[in-house]
């Protein structure tokens, strides 16, 4: 097959879009933007690789959204999930060896997991 993918999207469908655009915009820092043709709205972003991020406020069953993983690739896993967690975030899985480097799992408000990894070429800090 000569097709190549060299773009994905996740979708996510949530129960509440307001609660979701602050959590990923003001939380995670995102920048989703909200998009027309769909009620009341749909959010989007896309990350610095290209993977974009969609939410549609609709009924949706939890743990059919595949996991989505966020690379730390400056280092400070450690500080990243303390700020999670200050942000009232559910931690599900605190810092912990993960093949090559570290992992951390949290939920976002509609309980969907998302995880952490960063090389253990990195530190796990950057605090003094």
């Amino acid at each position: 097959m000569s097709f190549k993918p060299k773009h994905a999207s996740i979708v996510f469908y949530v129960s509440d879009i307001l609660r979701t655009e602050k959590f990923y915009n003001d939380t995670l820092s995102l920048g989703l933007e909200r998009m027309e043709g769909a009620e009341p709205f749909w959010l989007q972003g896309r990350l610095e690789n290209g993977l974009d991020l969609i939410f549609f406020q609709m009924e949706g069953k939890r743990g059919n959204t595949p996991a989505l993983v966020f690379d730390v690739i400056e280092g400070g896993i450690d500080d990243v999930v303390a700020e999670l967690a200050d942000a009232g975030v559910t931690i599900v899985t605190p810092v912990s060896e993960a093949p090559g480097g570290w992992s951390a799992d949290f939920l976002d408000p509609d309980g969907f997991g998302l995880g952490l990894w960063q090389s253990d070429d990195l530190p796990r800090s950057l605090k003094s």
